[in-house]
């Protein structure tokens, strides 16, 4: 199965590196098959992310405190950390989901790939048995139709079956019974 393609948001989250570094390194060539999607932006395969020496999931160092509201690093004592090391988790989870968000996006697109595809063979089948319906009818003898009586000649008398039976012939050129 192919791995899906990650927007370069995602691949940053997931490899845990800002979006210029993502940017850079497709812009270099290092990471091969980046398609532009009109409506994403710039698509990464995690392939090529792998193939590059990205880490998937890999959390943000622990070690770089965040600025805190003040604009400055947070406090190198336990606290720091603590904090550090929840928002290192919250990086890593945050790269999980946009891991399996576009993972779960790439099925879509897989699935909804071989719903066309079977409706149109589908419908290239419902064709095909039209034509062959069509075939047979074409090739199939007509219904029997009953015999038509001869054309009547002139000048020749034509049977009444009820006056056979009787006995009794008429002739219609005559006049007499």
């Amino acid at each position: 199965m192919t791995r899906p393609l990650l927007t370069q948001r995602e691949a940053a989250a997931a490899c845990g590196v800002s979006r210029s570094t993502i940017r850079r390194r497709r812009e270099a060539g290092e990471l091969p098959g980046s398609v532009e999607d009109p409506a994403r932006g710039w698509m990464i395969p995690v392939d090529a992310l792998l193939a590059a020496g990205f880490r998937l999931n890999a959390p943000a160092p622990a070690d770089q405190a965040a600025p805190d509201a003040a604009g400055t690093a947070g406090p190198s004592d336990g606290e720091g950390q603590d904090a550090a090391v929840l928002r290192a988790e919250l990086a890593r989870m945050n790269a999980e989901h946009a891991l399996a968000l576009a993972e779960a996006r790439y099925g879509q697109k897989l699935a909804e790939a071989e719903a066309e595809h079977l409706r149109r063979e589908l419908a290239a089948r419902g064709e095909h048995i039209a034509d062959l319906q069509r075939a047979v009818a074409a090739l199939t003898p007509a219904p029997e139709r009953p015999a038509l009586n001869p054309p009547a000649v002139p000048g020749q008398a034509q049977a009444d079956p009820a006056e056979e039976e009787s006995g009794h012939r008429k002739r219609w050129w005559s006049g007499q019974s």
